[in-house]
């Protein structure tokens, strides 16, 4: 259980040594994602240093350029909850969970991407374009006829393979497919976030930690963020949200897969329609 009552540094890291059972929110939850990683820097530092292969001691500032106010609602027409970060001043980075698969990963991620690569000066050089990642953290597997952990995406050479450009990178991470996880993986212990991301049980979170310090940040946050009734409130408004999204999409899928069985029906008995 948690408490409520959570007043200082040593009160926080007690309490949550000490939570036991479920997580009510859990990082999958787009809503505490951004909140953890807006709450500790130190988080998205490690978190950006993992998954970019980036020494920690080359990352001089991280910046979130698109602050909310934790707790505070979102128009859902302006629902944006992806998380732009402007790195040392010359690397944008945007960090987004998603959890329902529309079907348009693809076109939705380069359209985020291209926004940001669209960031030359006004009267200054196309050459000076700062570089551009888009991180996705999915919780379904992308593609279905080809399962992958952690894949990266640039633009190459059709025939080739040879590199366009090292400037536009779409980076993305299967949650789900965790056991695909390659020995390059493990080595900059984008798993061990995956499994932190996943985890449901405050056992679990524990354990991940003690096997990661670097992660007990993390781990505190998530704990501190479960802990703030508004952000609890918002996270339960995504959830519910999400709720009715899967539900319009599967009511949606079902209504075409009758129509394609009423149109092959049709077909089969040389009625026109």
């Amino acid at each position: 259980m948690l408490s409520e009552e959570i007043t200082t540094d040593s009160n926080v890291q007690y309490q949550y040594m000490n939570a036991t059972g479920e997580i009510k929110y859990n990082m999958t939850n787009d809503y505490m994602f951004r909140m953890v990683l807006q709450r500790d820097k130190n988080t998205l530092t490690n978190l950006i240093s993992c998954v970019l292969d980036i020494p920690l001691h080359m990352i001089l500032d991280v910046k979130i350029e698109n602050v909310i106010e934790p707790g505070a609602a979102i128009n859902n027409k302006e629902y944006q909850l992806d998380i732009m970060v402007l790195l040392n001043g010359n690397t944008y980075i945007n960090l987004e969970m998603q959890v329902v698969n529309y079907n348009n990963w693809p076109e939705r991620s380069l359209s985020y991407l291209c926004r940001r690569f669209d960031n030359v000066s006004r009267g200054k050089d196309y050459s000076t374009v700062k570089p551009v990642y888009h991180i996705g953290f999915l919780d379904y597997t992308l593609f279905e006829n080809h399962p992958e952990f952690f894949a990266k995406y640039q633009i190459r050479n059709a025939q080739d393979g040879y590199l366009y450009t090292d400037k536009f990178n779409l980076y993305v991470i299967e949650l789900n497919n965790i056991n695909l996880a390659s020995d390059y993986d493990k080595r900059l212990g984008i798993d061990s976030w995956a499994k932190l991301f996943k985890a449901t049980t405050w056992e679990e979170i524990q354990m991940i930690a003690e096997d990661n310090p670097s992660m007990k940040s993390t781990a505190e946050s998530i704990y501190l963020s479960n802990s703030d009734f508004a952000i609890q409130e918002q996270c339960r408004a995504r959830e519910d949200a999400i709720a009715h999204e899967k539900f319009q999409k599967e009511l949606i899928d079902h209504q075409k897969d009758e129509i394609e069985r009423l149109t092959k029906l049709l077909d089969d008995n040389g009625i026109k329609h």
